[in-house]
């Protein structure tokens, strides 16, 4: 294993996201997972782009502050969907993420997901960014993925490793897995660095 530094420290991995559980699992590191309800992920409205997940990745890391003693070490994220000098988030139905996809369709959104880090002694915040070209898409090609795939917990109302992205991605410039939810190469790099 290439983080021997780290095998004696409980990694907590502080997210629901089955997506980045997945990507940390396929990567070999062992982590627990924890997850603090009702985080208000509110941003001030100056920020933007890459400023927006690393102050929310920051802001998530804050509310764990009692778990990050000595032998811990704490890692949040958050995902946000750019486009046209916007936010998209999570849909909030059905119609939303109609109107969401109808959005990206036959265009380039960016994705930008940051990442903190945190133990007692040490914390670290990045990010990445990500280009998706999306073909145009049809209504019926749009309605077809949300109700098959309800994609409602994702940022930009879609998943790039679901059918939408065999569909319609016609490709991306950056990292598939921060589409995903998770720097992984990054936070892989970040770690082995990580001081003990």
């Amino acid at each position: 294993m290439f983080l021997n530094h780290l095998q004696h420290k409980r990694i907590i991995l502080a997210s629901q996201s089955p997506r980045r559980q997945q990507l940390m699992q396929e990567l070999g590191i062992p982590f627990e997972i924890l997850v603090k309800p009702d985080i208000d992920e509110i941003y001030p409205p100056e920020l933007m782009e890459a400023q927006i997940p690393r102050f929310l990745a920051e802001l998530k890391a804050k509310a764990y502050q009692s778990e990050i003693k000595e032998g811990a070490i704490v890692i949040t994220a958050d995902t946000i969907v750019w486009l046209d000098n916007q936010v998209l988030g999570k849909p909030e139905g059905r119609e939303d993420a109609i109107r969401i996809l109808s959005m990206l369709s036959g265009n380039r959104h960016t994705v930008y997901t940051g990442v903190a880090v945190q133990s007692a002694n040490h914390a670290i915040c990045f990010d990445a960014r990500t280009d998706v070209f999306f073909k145009p898409l049809s209504l019926a090609e749009i309605v077809y993925y949300v109700d098959a795939y309800k994609p409602f917990d994702k940022a930009g109302a879609y998943g790039i490793q679901e059918w939408i992205g065999y569909a319609a991605v016609e490709r991306i410039e950056g990292s598939y897995f921060n589409v995903m939810g998770l720097p992984i190469h990054q936070l892989y790099e970040e770690l082995k660095r990580f001081p003990v």
